[in-house]
């Protein structure tokens, strides 16, 4: 006995508590885990490029390509076997159809119109169609609107031009509406003028947190974009976590049905903060610059490919995104099953 009358040897307080335990086998800690991304929870993106007879590689982006319209089809019937939650439409037109005010946006015989149309027709039900609602890939100098005569963007004749882009989509057959161009004022003009053309069922996903981020260079390739310059007078500032809630519930009182930051890896502070005030789905693009980095990282063998691209998924839905928009959403539902 020591002089305190202990015994000799370790005191014991109580049972270890062991939280290793709910690691030890690959069964225990898929039992456990607290957060999972299933394959109904992704969207992917793609891009359909006016003129084109096979698929047309993104060099920046391995593994993804510009599609032709029969290439499309093939990518939506496997995104719906697949299970995945929907499509996000991008239309490239050939340079000699754009102009000033991104006119072939509006027309039904334009690429993104028609390809809304053929991807519809060959899905149904099975995948939410949805369509990227801006005009920087139709105009010729690559900006998300029509610009005064001194190359500013005009708010609100752009507007104008965005209610007749959602008129064309919706009567095109889209299930849901991305405006993206962080116009102010954008999802109130879009709801109305869809209210009041009578495609109310059609819903709206705000780009409500979209950032002036250095992560967005490989899809100016995959869209051909034409910009010069930047976007930062109307794209948020990267500093700036606060503004992107305001931005989403202006969005949310305004009409819109799911709200989105973008980009997601470097704003999942602002991923979390969207989710804790809204009451609607939140989405979180995971862009192609965040896809090119663990591809060229994957590429010389420094990474493992598989397990950061479900790392890397698992983290935007941890922090609390609904929907994830990515290019790795088919391979990642095969991964899953």
């Amino acid at each position: 006995m020591s002089q305190s009358g202990s015994t000799d040897g370790p005191e014991v307080v109580g049972p270890l508590v062991r939280p290793r335990r709910l690691r030890t086998t690959p069964a225990m800690r898929r039992m456990v885990a607290e957060t999972a991304v299933a394959p109904h929870q992704l969207v992917l993106p793609v891009f359909v490029r006016e003129g084109l007879a096979e698929p047309r590689p993104i060099s920046s982006m391995p593994g993804v390509v510009q599609h032709s319209r029969d290439s499309l089809l093939r990518a939506v019937a496997e995104a719906a076997e697949l299970g995945l939650g929907g499509v996000m439409l991008f239309g490239v037109p050939t340079d000699e159809h754009k102009d000033a005010t991104g006119t072939q946006a509006l027309d039904p015989t334009g690429i993104l119109n028609r390809a809304i149309n053929d991807v519809v027709a060959e899905v149904g039900d099975a995948l939410v169609v949805m369509s990227d609602l801006c005009l920087d890939e139709f105009t010729d100098h690559g900006h998300c609107g029509v610009l005064t005569p001194d190359g500013r963007v005009d708010n609100d004749r752009t507007l104008e031009l965005y209610a007749a882009m959602a008129l064309a989509q919706a009567d095109a057959g889209v299930d849901m509406v991305g405006p993206s161009g962080m116009m102010d004022g954008q999802v109130r003009v879009v709801r109305d003028a869809l209210d009041h053309a009578g495609h109310t069922d059609v819903s709206v996903l705000a780009y409500s947190a979209k950032y002036a981020s250095a992560f967005f260079g490989p899809f100016r390739e995959a869209v051909g974009s034409s910009l010069e310059g930047d976007r930062r007078t109307y794209q948020q500032d990267p500093a700036n976590a606060r503004e992107g809630v305001r931005e989403a519930l202006l969005d949310v009182e305004q009409g819109a049905d799911v709200v989105m930051v973008k980009p997601a890896l470097a704003y999942l502070d602002v991923v979390r903060r969207v989710r804790d005030a809204v009451d609607v789905p939140v989405a979180a693009y995971n862009i192609s610059g965040e896809y090119a980095m663990v591809e060229a990282a994957a590429a010389h063998g420094w990474i493992d490919r598989e397990a950061a691209i479900l790392e890397t998924l698992t983290s935007i839905h941890r922090a609390g995104a609904d929907v994830i928009l990515t290019y790795w959403a088919a391979e990642a539902a095969r991964l899953r099953r």
